[in-house]
């Protein structure tokens, strides 16, 4: 990646810097200025935003459209695919954004979050009683993988004989290989398939999932029971329950099953990354492992510390000005791609002091790792919930838990949009 700015900063190292370790990159450019007009590494230019403050900000910022089609031509625009996973809430403002989040919210309720708990500590228990008699094993595919898409699975009411292929979708999608284009267009093509045959297989036979209840969201108008509505849903743009019942209010096709994917996608996607990466810094700073060991209230602030510290997504998803917009002081012009460093803003001095230090006494609100706004995660419970359980149930159970790394150290995956690990070879 290369950037030119008028304050000049550092040249960015190659992408194997910025998979590899991106803290150190992001902080030459943060240091050097707030905001760099950069060239991506597939060669169209974006603005990039490194401070807390204008990352904080701009999260928020109504003018900052994540609707496709306010971008430039020529420009990055992100992920393309076709419109049946497209029409998503990444990719929307409001007031199609308020309608869509107030609808999944009616689905997707604290009550039916909070019956995961029991499951997922004894599923975590049960993938740890797999490798236990091992002393060894990779942490990435026999634990910290499986667990989240057991979970999300069972959340969204996916056959356990459905689970098998999702992982290789997901992971064409985030990381396509540039010399193999067939891959990321058969994975696309795999995943509209699958979740029209089990859309259908759903309005066929009803059952107590989320995947029933955003059906009857987009078909009846009825987003379960009314118990469940009153819950609320966790939203920061809209009140549960408020809109009408009547079609206009209503989801469309396209828009559940984007809906249905984004669920699956995200909910798996970056929680496997967040227990992947809190476990390799856990192990690699052992006197704040000891600390946790010794004080299990400590387990709820660590988490967040260990998402600031490391967390699963260094860029936030992109936006596009609908006007000229000021950013640190350099105007970006509308239509342009600007992209928001969650890994920069985490590790800004001026918001987190010592930031390159892992504390987990640290009082780590405010990080942005789960997002900021209207567009904060909607699964944010659920992925606090699994990191949480997922670290616990592993470190009761191995306390002589270490790295057994190869030469080279961990291996990441070749993203810059994602931040986590191809594998976690420990023994125990």
């Amino acid at each position: 990646m290369s950037t030119a700015t008028p304050a000049q900063p550092p040249p960015l190292a190659d992408p194997a810097e910025l998979i590899a370790d991106p803290y150190a990159a992001y902080a030459r450019l943060r240091e050097a200025g707030p905001v760099h007009r950069i060239t991506g590494t597939d060669g169209l230019p974006a603005w990039l935003v490194t401070r807390y403050d204008d990352v904080h900000r701009a999260l928020a910022d109504p003018r900052l459209s994540l609707d496709k089609r306010r971008a430039r031509p020529g420009g990055y625009r992100g992920l393309a695919l076709p419109p049946a996973l497209d029409a998503n809430l990444l990719n929307m403002d409001p007031p199609d954004h308020t309608r869509i989040r107030r609808l999944v919210s009616r689905a997707f309720t604290p009550r039916r979050v909070e019956r995961l708990r029991e499951p997922l500590r004894r599923t975590a228990d049960a993938l740890l009683d797999a490798i236990e008699p091992l002393g060894r094993a990779d942490l990435i595919a026999s634990y910290a993988a499986p667990l989240p898409i057991i979970v999300i699975c069972d959340l969204l009411g996916v056959p356990a004989d459905d689970r098998r292929d999702f992982r290789a979708w997901t992971d064409t999608l985030i990381a396509p290989d540039p010399a193999r284009p067939e891959q990321a267009r058969d994975a696309v093509r795999s995943v509209v398939g699958f979740f029209t045959g089990l859309l259908a297989a759903k309005r066929a036979a009803p059952a107590d999932d989320l995947l029933s209840a955003l059906i009857a969201v987009r078909d009846d108008g009825d987003g379960g029971s009314d118990r469940e509505r009153g819950n609320g849903g966790g939203g920061t743009d809209g009140g549960v329950g408020a809109g009408s019942d009547g079609g206009a209010d209503r989801l469309t096709e396209d828009e559940l099953m984007s809906l249905a994917f984004l669920i699956l996608f995200a909910g798996y996607e970056n929680t496997v990354h967040l227990i992947g990466n809190a476990t390799l810094a856990l192990l690699r700073h052992p006197g704040q492992l000891a600390a946790l060991r010794a004080d299990p209230a400590l387990l709820g602030p660590a988490v967040e510390e260990l998402a600031r510290w490391d967390g699963p997504v260094p860029l936030a998803i992109r936006r596009f000005p609908t006007e000229d917009v000021t950013i640190g002081g350099v105007v970006v012009p509308a239509g342009e791609t600007v992209l928001l460093s969650l890994a920069a803003a985490h590790r800004d001095p001026r918001r987190f002091p010592d930031p390159d230090r892992l504390d987990l006494g640290r009082d780590a609100t405010g990080h942005l790792a789960l997002g900021h706004g209207i567009h904060y995660c909607l699964g944010a419970p659920l992925a606090r919930m699994e990191t949480e359980i997922a670290l616990r149930a592993l470190l009761d159970r191995f306390p002589r838990l270490a790295l057994d790394l190869p030469a080279g150290g961990p291996r990441h995956r070749p993203s810059m949009r994602s931040r986590g690990l191809l594998d976690l070879p420990v023994r125990y």
